[in-house]
């Protein structure tokens, strides 16, 4: 910076030559030099005070924002960071055919404590203990009073319970955000469900890890993060299974039963519109697994897919479909119906002591459900190819289905298949396996003779596997179960516009030590409807019924599962869109030559 001098010469010299005070210019120089510098001085003071101005401005700003953030806020209790991968707690949604929900999931809190940040842990004990009652006082104190730093209370709790909690006010006791599953139908299909339990869980997260039923055997799809937004989606119609429930439990209660089981599936596609277990469960509260007695008296047992049972003479439509595709017989055919059958020490009669005569046509003996008839004609067809055949129905081997349960069902089979087991399985005795294998067994022979598996997943269109029987034995087996509900056992089964044909099965109960009970019975029914033009199977089993409604118990499945699947019949089929119709007669007689 050029500085100008106090006392300029020439300045000076004309002052000198005018007559005037050289002094006067110097202190004017001064003057106007300190003015300038105290210019220079404001302007400076001026522009830190704007600058400090701004940064006051911009923190009180800063803390503003924060402070409403804090308020609009839902409060949380503070976590400790830690290093590792998080817990993913997100599990897809399962919705039934028409998307209604069947499980979701929920945000709710669990409770936890910090023992060295409570101010009362006895008293803060007492009062958890009167909130939950399931909490024991002398443990929680020890707990709150001992060394612990970290307990855990509740896994998950409600709003009412978390507020009680809150009520308390000892900081001890904080709470952690996470998922719960919810099934907003209660037990409706709980057997289908299985449930959910928490897998790996941490104050602010679970995993939740499929337990039983659907959601443990589609576990990894329901749980991958990229199928979250897509639920997955099953066969069941809630409204029919709602239908078939009620009945069922109304049924089992009539008949004085101590469990029973329904399935209802789609001929074509192999899919399960409803399989209901009883008694059941609500999967938003499962109870514990029983460890002493019989697995099969807890209501987490399926007895749909897990109760294995001689199923009777719902069996006998197999040994005349197979009889008539191998041409051994027609359905006018004569068939040695003469009681008792003898083979070696053993004598098979009919039921109740009955001689339905020398012989009777292969519809009679179905009609009549004759054990002898059945057993001749099976003598016939041999025992490799009646196994060959029942195995190629999905009968011997555990079901492809997504149940959690089905891969450890396994039918149970005589060690040596011999010509008496031939005989004795012909009718449904000596063999073992589930209502769900025998609804897609019937399915698979009645469709046309395609095999289908069941399955749980809702379908685009059929899913029809290798032929098993051709469509005219398909047919003619159709108009032998058809004559059963017209004429024969199942009569009580008869629902007007919907042409029900199907077989009855009445099996004496096995003992969990061996042999047979003494007047307890499995009582099932088998059929298919519209039967002139076949879309679905229903098998309805009843475990330990009895009619008593008469003089004498009446305990055959013509009395008690007939009737009950006739009802669900009667509610189901109108929401399953089939329309009462009147049924078209018979077509001309079809006969199959025997092969020569």
């Amino acid at each position: 910076m050029t500085r100008t001098p106090l006392r300029p010469l020439a300045r000076i010299l004309d002052a000198r030559d005018k007559g005037e005070n050289p002094d006067a210019i110097e202190r004017e120089n001064i003057r106007m030099r300190h003015e300038e510098m105290r210019d220079r001085a404001r302007s400076r003071a001026q522009g830190r005070l704007q600058m400090l101005g701004m940064l006051f401005f911009c923190a009180f700003a800063t803390v503003g924002v924060k402070m409403g953030a804090l308020s609009a806020a839902e409060p949380e209790e503070p976590t400790a960071a830690v290093i590792g991968t998080p817990i993913v707690g997100g599990r897809a949604e399962i919705v039934d055919r028409n998307g209604r929900i069947l499980a979701s999931n929920l945000v709710t809190h669990s409770l936890y404590v910090q023992p060295p940040l409570m101010t009362d842990p006895a008293g803060s004990a007492a009062k958890l203990v009167e909130i939950f009652p399931d909490l024991d006082l002398e443990r929680l104190t020890r707990q709150f009073t001992g060394e612990r730093t970290f307990v855990w209370i509740k896994r998950k709790l409600s709003p009412e319970q978390m507020q009680a909690v809150h009520d308390i006010g000892d900081p001890g006791l904080l709470f952690g955000p996470r998922e719960m599953r919810l099934y907003p139908n209660g037990r409706l299909a709980s057997h289908v469900l299985g449930g959910y339990r928490f897998g790996e869980e941490g104050v602010s997260a679970a995993e939740l890890v499929g337990r039983a039923g659907v959601e443990r055997a589609l576990d990894d799809y329901l749980r991958d993060p990229a199928n979250g937004a897509r639920p997955l989606e099953l066969s069941i119609d809630l409204s029919v299974q709602a239908a078939v429930e009620k009945v069922l439990d109304g049924g089992m209660r009539l008949m004085n039963a101590k469990g029973a089981a329904a399935v209802v599936m789609d001929v074509h596609t192999g899919e399960v519109i409803s399989l209901a277990s009883l008694p059941d469960f609500d999967p938003n509260d499962r109870p514990a697994p029983p460890v002493t007695g019989n697995p099969e008296d807890s209501p987490l047992f399926n007895r749909a897919a897990q109760g294995v049972y001689e199923l009777g003479s719902t069996f006998k439509i197999f040994t005349a479909a197979q009889a008539m595709e191998l041409g051994l017989a027609n359905p006018t055919t004569q068939i040695d119906s003469n009681a008792p059958l003898v083979w070696g020490k053993f004598k098979i009669g009919e039921f109740e002591g009955k001689n339905y005569g020398p012989t009777l046509s292969l519809t009679d003996v179905i009609v009549k459900s004759s054990n002898v008839g059945t057993g001749n004609l099976a003598k016939q067809i041999g025992s490799a190819r009646q196994e060959t055949f029942l195995r190629s129905l999905g009968l011997l081997d555990p079901l492809p289905v997504e149940l959690g349960e089905a891969p450890g069902v396994k039918p149970l089979l005589p060690p040596n298949w011999s010509e008496i087991s031939t005989i004795t399985i012909s009718f449904g005795h000596g063999v073992s396996t589930t209502p769900l294998h025998l609804a897609a067994a019937y399915s698979s022979i009645l469709n046309g003779g395609r095999v289908v598996k069941p399955t749980l997943l809702r379908q685009s269109g059929p899913r029809l596997g290798e032929r098993v029987v051709s469509e005219a034995t398909s047919a003619l087996a159709r108009a032998m179960l058809r004559q059963v509900v017209v004429r024969g056992t199942a009569s009580m089964a008869e629902v007007a516009g919907y042409a029900i044909g199907g077989k009855t099965g009445t099996a004496d109960k096995q003992k969990a030590t061996g042999g047979y009970e003494k007047n307890v019975n499995i009582n099932t029914f088998a059929g298919v409807f519209p039967a002139h033009d076949p879309k679905y199977v229903i098998v309805v089993t009843l475990d330990e019924a009895e009619d008593l409604t008469g003089p004498e118990p009446r305990r055959t499945a013509g009395w008690t599962a007939v009737p009950v699947a006739a009802e669900i019949v009667r509610r189901a089929a109108p929401l399953l869109g089939l329309r009462p119709e009147i049924e078209p007669p018979p077509p001309a007689a079809v006969t199959v030559s025997a092969k020569q």
